[in-house]
């Protein structure tokens, strides 16, 4: 499938501080990777970010960079997707005195 011009996810370069420990250009590489472990992977991945990384950037950093090797159904890819749109969606208000009133 791969062509000797294509890259592998062993080729691709990434900051440090994007992917900690390299957890999520590993998961690409994981054959038969199931859904729940791509979901522990990028909590830990969470976990080990720097906070004065905007996580909705590094995601979507991630997302160009991994995301063509795995294709938009590897399991990482639609945890990442996943995640984006978390921190994508507005607050919701959770009430207040005016919704304790009758």
């Amino acid at each position: 499938m791969a062509s000797s011009d294509q890259k592998t996810t062993a080729e691709v370069t990434v900051d440090a501080a994007l992917d900690p420990g390299g957890l999520i250009r590993e998961s690409y590489r994981i054959d038969g990777l199931s859904m729940s472990e791509a979901r522990s992977i990028f909590l830990d991945w969470a976990i080990k970010l720097a906070p004065e990384l905007q996580p909705q950037i590094a995601i979507r950093r991630l997302l160009a960079l991994y995301a063509p090797y795995g294709g938009p159904s590897h399991p990482m890819t639609v945890v990442l997707q996943e995640g984006l749109g978390e921190l994508a969606e507005a607050p919701h208000r959770r009430g207040g005195s005016r919704a304790r009133r009758p």
